[in-house]
């Protein structure tokens, strides 16, 4: 599952971070699974500003910190700076947990008479109105006023409340569990009730709290965390205090499951607040709202691109430039604040296409992914939608990893405004559409409305997390080219479509022009067919071609992680201008590499899914240039120059001082 953080993380980016980490994993381990790994999705302004950078290192330090304490594995994710989420970060979080079918329990208040019990932290006045404030759009001086209404975690706790919690599921004394996430206990005992039918009656006078004096009223609505709402078996109270207790935690019955399916508060055996409980959460109208796409985007999507074919400046310094580019450059500043092998499964780490982690006991890994090009949802909602989706699954194919299912994060502005509706039904419909054609289901997620900052939006971010199965881990594929004398190839073709892409916004500040085009029946045969050669063991590298176009994949695949930067040469002969060739973000696209013996099979495979495909090029030695030859001109680097551009980016930008105010 993924959920969002975003405005806790604009005014306080640690503690705004670590919660969202947190609230994940109590999402996944409330169901019965062990979180295995987490993911982050994270988004902010250009970082010339020292505020941005204030808010980066933040939010990298606390998504780092509570998932380094927990003990759980962050393999990978995605960093992305524009000028688009200036004044409105994008904190998403995912966690990807394992069980056994039969472990499954559900948030549901069954049994009538069954008692209510809250467990582990307790309640405070922290995070109260946080879920009000989360729809809410910000202005610039809302850190300060905004400060109280985000929550503070503490990891430790959450550590042993997760093993408590797998150990009060598998012990079979509740029958129900939920996280108190946003609106504390009142959504999560609503919740219950109405998924089962009945009611509930809880008394505030019973809840355990840190800070004296609290009423009803702040009880419910606190959002402190580390808390569950805990539905138990009739007489098994005492088993459920004496495991929380086992892991020094407290439990405390609070109230009942009751059959009038009302809604019922009390301070200390007195009503103080009675509602039907159903209401409250299924009971709410469905807006048709409309939905109309603003003239402004239309004028953007139309935008001349022609002038822009044309190199402003050498090709090879352009190159340089592109990797050296924060969202093009290593994010290596980022994942090595994070532990990304505690629990000894994880078999592919961060900065590649997909995290994998083995399943123990088996000869199987899982891998996860989180992707979104805001840029070409900002242009196309719809079409960028469907390139989200296409994008994770070519991910997940490209470590050899079938895609399953997927989960949603879908951040927008305030859907009351006509064009932000729009936004929203088109990329919605656009994922359907893509989720239809790689027959990934969608399991769940989360919606963020209203990230505007003094009346102006985000760039419609749909983010995807997909997973994927590997039936046999030792055929996992990496990205790095490996060998002296592999044969690179390119299945899919070169376009002239420069649209949204990331040469576009470094070398004119420009996001315009139409997304790339989509065909989504190409595109499933590209990654059925990438699936028959790593299955057959015919290749050494997989990498998906995108951000930065084919020049940055390819250097990407040479410079590895750093250690082994190896050369290539490649000759292209597409009959369009340079820029394209090398820049433009073309869609279904994958570079392979293998030995040249392979090179026939994999051609093979290629031709029956009727997947254009050509040798480029091949892998040189370490001390070889990084060559790249067109009918129209040539670009040769050098790989120190590249690795110190795309490994030293972040480092450098982030040595500069940062501030919390503007």
């Amino acid at each position: 599952k993924i959920e969002s953080h975003n405005h806790p993380s604009a005014v306080e980016p640690y503690q705004g971070a670590a919660t969202g980490v947190g609230g994940i994993l109590r999402d996944i381990f409330t169901m019965g699974a062990r979180p295995v790994a987490v993911l982050d999705s994270l988004r902010f302004g250009d970082l010339d500003s020292g505020r941005v950078r204030y808010l980066f290192g933040g939010v990298v330090a606390g998504v780092g910190d509570y998932g380094n304490c927990i003990g759980v594995p962050n393999i990978g994710g995605e960093v992305v700076f524009d000028r688009g989420y200036e004044g409105n970060p994008i904190v998403n979080a995912m966690c990807l947990g394992l069980m056994k079918t039969e472990e499954l329990i559900t948030a549901s208040a069954a049994g009538v008479g069954n008692p209510l019990m809250t467990v582990g932290a307790r309640t405070g006045r922290d995070g109260i109105h946080g879920a009000t404030f989360a729809s809410e759009e910000l202005s610039e001086d809302a850190d300060e006023s905004s400060r109280p209404q985000v929550q503070v975690g503490d990891p430790f706790t959450e550590k042993l409340l997760l093993e408590a919690s797998l150990e009060l599921i598998a012990s079979g004394a509740i029958t129900g569990i939920q996280d108190m996430g946003a609106a504390g206990i009142t959504s999560s005992a609503s919740e219950m009730a109405g998924r089962a039918g009945n009611g509930v009656e809880i008394d505030m006078a019973l809840v355990p709290v840190r800070e004296q004096g609290m009423t009803p009223y702040e009880i419910l609505l606190s959002e402190s965390q580390e808390r569950m709402l805990v539905v138990a078996e009739k007489g098994r109270e005492h088993e459920v205090v004496s495991i929380l207790e086992k892991w020094e935690l407290e439990a405390k019955v609070i109230g009942q499951v009751t059959d009038d399916g009302r809604f019922r508060v009390l301070e200390g055996g007195v009503t103080v607040a009675d509602i039907l409980a159903l209401p409250l959460t299924d009971g709410c109208p469905t807006y048709e709202r409309e939905g109309v796409e603003g003239e402004d985007i239309k004028l953007l999507r139309e935008t001349d691109l022609s002038e822009h074919m044309l190199p402003r400046g050498n090709l090879t310094g352009l190159f340089r430039k592109l990797l050296g580019s924060p969202n093009i450059a290593s994010k290596r500043w980022v994942y090595h604040q994070y532990d990304t092998t505690v629990r000894t499964a994880t078999a592919v780490r961060p900065g590649g296409d997909a995290g994998v982690i083995r399943i123990r006991g088996t000869s199987k890994a899982v891998a996860a992914t989180t992707d979104c090009n805001g840029r070409f949802v900002y242009l196309q909602p719809r079409t960028g939608a469907m390139i989200a989706v296409a994008e994770a699954a070519r991910n997940l194919v490209c470590v050899g990893a079938q895609p399953t299912a997927i989960t949603n994060n879908l951040n927008f502005g305030n859907p009351l405004k006509a064009h932000i509706y729009y936004q929203f039904r088109e990329a919605v419909l656009g994922m359907k559409e893509a989720c239809e054609a790689f027959e990934t289901p969608v399991t769940g997620g989360n919606v963020s409305f209203y990230n505007e900052t003094d009346g102006v939006a985000i760039y419609p971010t749909p983010v995807i997390g997909m997973v994927g199965v590997i039936d046999d881990a030792s055929k996992i594929v990496g990205q790095a080219f490996q060998t002296e004398g592999d044969d690179i190839v390119l299945l899919g073709e070169n376009t002239d479509e420069l649209g949204g892409s990331e040469y576009l916004y470094v070398t004119a500040r420009l996001v315009a022009g139409a997304p790339p085009s989509l065909d989504l029946g190409k595109e499933r045969a590209l990654q059925q067919a990438v699936l028959m050669m790593t299955h057959g063991r015919h290749l050494r590298s997989a990498r998906d071609c995108s951000d930065g176009g084919l020049a940055c994949t390819l250097a990407e695949c040479a410079l590895g992680d750093g250690e082994a930067p190896i050369g290539i040469s490649v000759e292209l002969d597409d009959d369009l201008p340079p820029v394209a060739v090398l820049f433009a973000e073309s869609q279904g696209r994958i570079v392979i590499s293998c030995a040249a013996d392979q090179t026939v099979h994999v051609l093979r495979i290629a031709k029956e899914h009727g997947v254009p495909a050509a040798k480029i090029g091949s892998v040189t030695t370490g001390g070889s240039p990084f060559r790249i030859v067109m009918p129209e001109g040539k670009m040769e680097a050098d790989l120190v120059e590249m690795a110190d551009a795309y490994f030293g980016a972040l480092p450098r930008i982030m040595d500069a001082p940062s501030t919390a105010g503007a």
